[in-house]
């Protein structure tokens, strides 16, 4: 009996810390790091501040958790759409379509990206704590194909924040161009259309120069 117990309480524990994580993402997305407080965690949760404190020592913390998440479950998804691709062209188009179909079916995670490239202030004394996996990633797709003599020497960090962060932008973007031109990222046509666009400007990025 004792046992069963100790799992329930396990199971609804665990429960509530991802509550809790899911709470803290959307908020740190919507209104940023400075600005959210554990009380509006604990309030969009439907607990009280000391209950978040037990899971989590304080806000920085909860933001590390959050952060820690988003771009474990980017490289994750990163590699089950790449595993069995080699080809390097074909790998470096997956590796783009993996970042812009996560971004798109997490949104929160693209706004808290876009927050941490806006603030010229780490959290931390190491920005790419977190983001690290995710720069590797990129890195070792262009590597591989300016070694095959496929790429020209173009720098992965150029690639990054020229092709690659489009799909930030492309997602944090839907609704600030005014009611007239807002868009939903998800659509089907739409999404197509840029990852079309994405992908001619990932070909020609790369592509061999005379």
């Amino acid at each position: 009996m004792t046992a069963t117990r100790q799992t329930v309480r396990q199971a609804k524990g665990d429960a509530t810390r991802q509550q809790i994580l899911d709470a803290a993402e959307r908020i740190f997305a919507e209104i940023g790091f400075a600005a959210a407080r554990l009380d509006h965690v604990a309030e969009s949760v439907g607990i009280r501040r000391p209950s978040i404190l037990y899971y989590f020592p304080g806000k920085q913390q909860l933001y590390d958790e959050v952060e820690a998440d988003i771009f474990a479950s980017m490289h994750a998804f990163v590699l089950n759409r790449t595993e069995d691709v080699t080809e390097p062209m074909e790998r470096l188009l997956a590796l783009l379509d993996a970042w812009l179909d996560f971004l798109v079916s997490r949104p929160t995670a693209a706004r808290i990206i876009q927050r941490l490239i806006a603030d010229s202030a780490a959290y931390g004394n190491n920005p790419v704590r977190f983001s690290e996996s995710a720069l590797q990633d990129l890195e070792d797709v262009v590597a591989a194909g300016v070694a095959s003599g496929q790429f020209h020497p173009v720098s992965a960090m150029v690639l990054l924040n020229t092709v690659a962060g489009s799909a930030l932008h492309y997602v944090c973007n839907a609704h600030q161009l005014g009611p007239s031109r807002s868009y939903d990222p998800a659509d089907p046509a739409q999404l197509a259309q840029f990852r079309s666009m994405m992908h001619r400007l990932a070909r020609v990025a790369v592509a061999p120069q005379d």
